[in-house]
């Protein structure tokens, strides 16, 4: 199945049914009074995240969804029938926006979260409704509301616990492989990875992650170069990021410090607090390399970009150093969540200091030598 992250669709609400305007008309019973009744409300349009789909390609086949209308009044004071609600089932992970506007409408995030998209009309109103002391025979009746009419752009934001970002050929679809049962395609040229592909890392029964690998980016991607400006967005809600340099690129004048520092523009130019997430390095393909030659390259990489966080040599081919790499974002994803559980308790009004316990927020990390 094709993957598809963004869709534009119209949802049109029911329209409200019209009230009724009728009199009792019985045998032997003259007069007998308004007995018109109220119409049924229109149907609404929601959003359900549904947790077996992965992809909004339905969506680009069905592009107008209609709301049942409302019911009219009839007379002996029946009501219409109200029109049955719309439910649009939608990967979790969709946010909506008004397309017009661009107004955020909402995000789902859970299986099973509702959204309201569009509003059903209100019941129009019978004409029994207006009789009174002084208007014995009301021919009044109000006409139903019209539904709610929105044109809609959906975009689909992987979960991802961790994210993969790198030029292509980096090696991150070979990672991805080499620790989860994921499969993408891997090959010996650019671009090979054509769409965001997720993997799930097992460390125990009760221990794991997601990763998520998109297509490689290049200068200019933030702009509309490339692949990846498309799918910089599924990074946006990762934790924090992976940066998958080449030790051994096939060009000898490709320089992995320019790369990476390539790369951070174009975080910077993306937005959506990017650049300002927890990034570590990850030095590829040191299969390729002699041990004493990548040492020399990788003090000379973290010297050049001054870089502080943690970094990490491995092989994602044979799968050198990955156990090591994946423990450790193991630990700091618990870490993590460990802070963000004493945050809520304590913005909760717990004590979450009381038995003068502190949590450890830094993960272990150590560089392959």
């Amino acid at each position: 199945m094709k993957f598809v992250d963004e869709a534009f669709i119209r949802v049109e609400a029911g329209d409200g049914g019209s009230g009724c305007v009728s009199f009792r008309r019985e045998k032997y019973i003259p007069k007998g009074g308004p007995n018109g009744g109220d119409g049924g409300n229109g149907g609404s349009v929601y959003l359900v995240a549904d947790s077996n789909l992965n992809t909004l390609v339905d969506l680009r086949y069905q592009r107008v969804h209609r709301a049942e209308r409302g019911q009219n009044g009839m007379g002996r004071d029946m009501t219409g029938r109200a029109g049955a609600d719309l439910i649009i089932r939608v990967p979790v992970g969709t946010r909506v926006f008004e397309r017009e506007t661009e107004e955020s409408i909402g995000e789902l995030l859970e299986s099973g979260q509702r959204l309201l998209v569009a509003q059903g009309g209100f019941h129009g109103i019978g004409n029994a409704r207006f009789k009174s002391s002084t208007n014995r025979s009301p021919r009044q009746f109000t006409p139903g509301t019209p539904g709610e009419r929105r044109d809609l752009q959906l975009e689909l934001i992987l979960l991802a616990d961790v994210g993969l970002l790198g030029f292509p050929n980096a090696g991150k679809s070979s990672l991805i492989r080499q620790v989860s049962s994921a499969r993408p395609k891997v090959a010996d040229y650019p671009f090979t990875t054509l769409y965001p592909n997720l993997g799930v890392v097992r460390l125990g029964r009760d221990r794991s992650f997601v990763i998520a690998d998109i297509p490689g980016l290049i200068e200019g991607a933030a702009d509309g170069a490339g692949l990846g400006s498309q799918f910089l967005k599924h990074l946006s809600r990762t934790r924090f990021l992976l940066h998958v340099v080449d030790m051994a690129p096939l060009d000898e004048d490709q320089d992995p410090v320019e790369q990476v520092r390539k790369i951070e523009t174009e975080l910077e130019a993306f937005g959506e607090g990017l650049a300002l997430k927890e990034r570590w390095l990850v030095l590829n393909k040191i299969d390729c390399v002699l041990p004493e030659e990548y040492e020399e390259r990788r003090d000379e990489i973290v010297a050049r970009l001054e870089w502080t966080s943690p970094v990490y040599g491995i092989s994602a081919m044979t799968g050198e150093g990955t156990a090591t790499l994946m423990r450790d974002l193991m630990g700091r994803l618990e870490a993590l969540a460990a802070d963000r559980a004493a945050a809520e308790q304590q913005a909760a009004g717990g004590d979450a200091g009381a038995d003068g316990d502190s949590v450890d927020t830094e993960a272990d990390w150590h560089p392959l030598d």
